[in-house]
């Protein structure tokens, strides 16, 4: 039992707490361990003299990497639970931060990415994941709402601190200081506040009181409850279309953000002011997941996820096709509005459509496509940038593989439910 059960407010369900908790603990890891790529890009390019391919690879092959620590995880979670293995990711993740600003050697960039993408599977979405879907089910859109601000507030906050750090000490002040920062915040609240089932505690979950307005088939719980294999899930036409769609949305979506920086310092002039917009796209994140995750509950979350893809892709369009400073920070706020609901519409799609006992199991595999499709995006634009001069190609390529997955999530059904399961 968590030592927090004992001393928090009864009065306000742990579940609430929980999904607090997990807030907490992504505004740390992901804070450092996604935004922070962003923020160390053009500065490890400076001061090592290497070039965007280069550094891209690197992060490219951290989301790669990423994707393959949480597919070998999935099913050990749904098994055993994630606290520990989130309780050594987060450790992981900041003394792998720390290192960044010891790096003098290319392939010492690729061994401490490596490192990092590894815990960051461990400490990240499909532990995380877990915990909400099964604390939540009909009110799962708004607990996730709540988690997720978490990675929403890491970018808001800490890519201007990083940035700022960066101008006052390198990378290395700025590594040293974001890593002791997912340890201080996130290795307590991993170890005193979180439970992985309401369960365990002798609680129901919904904060005991389901919301009578999400009547969805899939909340059922032959859905629900129902044990998938990957071989099972495979064969579905659900599972191909969220895992073709959001590869593709999120090779566009991170190609774009890992890049946001190097882009709009050009365009405004500093990298302050960079970090400023890429601020006001993690605010409009929070802004919207919000208002999203006030309503999804009750909305079909399969045109729900073709209309971000698509507003998404429209606003990073604009972005390359216009050079007015108001006009930038006005799209790069729509791009906010999108960016975490995309995320928190794979996690929905996946949770409704194969329920909650095999969560870690079947969204391992597609959080390895995504993150695959992550690993390709900063690479691709990095490649693309080097080679036409600018930014203008790989964005618009970008935006139109994000209409492609605007149509093709579109797909997406609920998988039959066999009678004898």
């Amino acid at each position: 039992m968590p030592l927090a059960y004992r001393i928090l407010p009864t009065r306000i369900h742990y579940g609430w707490w929980t999904a607090l908790a997990l807030a907490l603990v992504m505004f740390a890891t992901v804070g450092v361990g996604y935004y922070g790529l962003a923020v160390f890009l053009r500065p490890l390019q400076e001061e090592n003299g290497w070039s965007n391919t280069a550094v891209s690879g690197a992060t490219g092959m951290y989301f790669s990497v990423t994707g393959l620590s949480g597919f070998a995880i999935g099913p050990i979670i749904d098994r055993k639970g994630p606290i520990r293995l989130m309780g050594i990711g987060v450790v992981l993740v900041g003394l792998s931060a720390m290192l960044i600003g010891t790096v003098s050697q290319l392939w010492q960039l690729y061994a401490v990415y490596f490192i990092q993408a590894v815990a960051f599977g461990m400490a990240g979405a499909v532990g995380v994941n877990s915990i909400v879907a099964r604390w939540f089910i009909t009110k799962r859109a708004k607990a996730m709402s709540i988690s997720a601000t978490g990675v929403s507030l890491g970018g808001m906050v800490l890519s201007p601190i990083g940035t700022w750090l960066v101008g006052q000490g390198g990378v290395q002040l700025a590594a040293i200081v974001m890593g002791v920062l997912v340890l201080v915040v996130g290795l307590p609240i991993v170890t005193t506040v979180l439970a992985w089932d309401p369960a365990h505690l002798g609680l129901e979950p919904d904060a005991g009181s389901p919301d009578p307005r999400a009547t969805n088939e899939s909340r059922d719980d032959r859905v629900q409850r129902r044990l998938w294999t990957r071989s099972e899930a495979v064969k579905t036409r659900a599972f191909w279309a969220i895992l073709v769609a959001f590869l593709l949305g999120l090779l566009a979506q991170t190609g774009f953000l890992l890049h946001q920086i190097s882009f709009l310092t050009d365009r405004l002039g500093s990298a302050d002011a960079a970090a400023l917009a890429l601020s006001t796209t993690a605010f409009g994140s929070i802004v919207a997941r919000f208002g999203v995750g006030l309503v999804a509950d009750r909305l079909d979350k399969t045109r729900l996820s073709s209309a971000l893809f698509l507003i998404q892709a429209m606003a990073i369009a604009g972005l390359v096709l216009t050079t007015n400073r108001v006009a930038t920070y006005a799209l790069v706020l729509i791009v906010g509005f999108t960016i975490g609901n995309v995320y928190m519409m794979q996690t929905l799609l996946v949770a409704e459509k194969f329920g909650l006992v095999s969560l870690g199991t079947v969204y391992g595999v597609i959080a390895l496509a995504a993150q695959i499709g992550s690993g390709i995006g900063p690479f691709a634009v990095g490649w693309m940038e080097d080679r036409s001069g600018g930014y203008t190609q790989p964005f618009l390529f970008g935006a139109g593989i994000m209409v492609m997955a605007s149509v093709i999530v579109l797909g997406t059904n609920t998988p039959a439910v066999s009678s004898d399961r």
